[in-house]
């Protein structure tokens, strides 16, 4: 079977088209792949954009989350930018350093990866002061901001308010947070781990931005309709599609194990339709 490959999409016009997803009515799905197979069936099926996840690609090489170093996660964001035509933003956990000079040099990286979008988090990484300080965590978006600015394509810049995922939930200081990481320039706001559909909607209505919301978490789960009623523009899934294929892995291999049986294999995917799916 002779196939024909896609033609190139500028980065250009990949930021551009990013940046059109959050403007339009409605909430759009950015799926997370973590490597280029899943990044390449997530196209096929139809996505439009793609982001990256620290914490599935570093379960995908066998670490636990929050191990893998800025040049490890630059790769992998060049791996998955490199894989379709898709505009992909990158989670850059907290910019890999405390000053914001480090954020913004993080930025560029990234966009040199290929990315046309990118995440910056207000967690330290020191489970004692896990939060920096609001005005620390401000020059840090603005330095962020000023790098994407600099940049000759269009790349949008998700300010992340990470309080409910350190057990801070503390709804009042996340929108105060990002109210200013909004006024500091940032493109997407974004609070993982918010409890409740009241929680979010509260957030949502608080600012002036996209807010990106995160599926997948235990807790609160709504349909897409059910966050586009409610204004949210944006909606992830973090690591829960490596976390769904890793429980079934683990399910076929204890069953193999402690059964002897191989029942699990009539829902594995079929070779044939991976092969086609690998050949366009």
């Amino acid at each position: 079977m002779t196939t024909t490959a896609a033609p190139m999409v500028t980065q250009a016009a990949k930021g551009r088209a990013f940046r059109a997803l959050h403007e339009r009515d409605g909430a759009f799905i950015i799926p997370n792949p973590w490597d280029v197979g899943t990044a390449r069936l997530l196209a096929h099926l139809g996505f439009e954009a793609l982001a990256t996840t620290s914490m599935g690609y570093a379960f995908s090489v066998g670490r636990r989350d929050n191990t893998l170093d800025r040049q490890e996660t630059v790769a992998y964001s060049s791996a998955i930018a490199s894989a379709t035509n898709l505009p992909v933003s990158a989670d850059l956990e907290n910019g890999f350093g405390d000053a914001p000079e480090i954020v913004a040099e993080t930025i560029g990286l990234a966009a040199s990866a290929g990315v046309v979008g990118g995440s910056i988090e207000d967690a330290t990484g020191h489970p004692d002061h896990p939060i920096y300080e609001m005005e620390h965590a401000l020059e840090r978006v603005r330095a962020a901001v000023a790098a994407a600015r600099a940049l000759p394509f269009p790349f949008t810049l998700t300010a992340r308010a990470e309080n409910y995922l350190h057990g801070r939930q503390d709804l009042r200081d996340t929108i105060r947070r990002l109210q200013a990481y909004q006024e500091a320039g940032a493109d997407v706001l974004y609070a993982p781990g918010l409890a409740t559909k009241d929680d979010i909607a509260t957030v949502v209505s608080s600012v002036d931005r996209p807010v990106n919301v995160v599926m997948g978490l235990q807790g609160v789960q709504l349909s897409l309709s059910e966050l586009s009623a409610i204004g949210v523009r944006r909606v992830s899934v973090g690591s829960a599609l490596c976390r769904a294929a890793l429980g079934a892995f683990l399910r076929a291999a204890r069953e193999m194990k402690e059964n002897g049986s191989f029942a699990f294999a009539a829902e594995a995917a079929s070779p044939r339709e991976m092969s086609v799916i690998f050949t366009t």
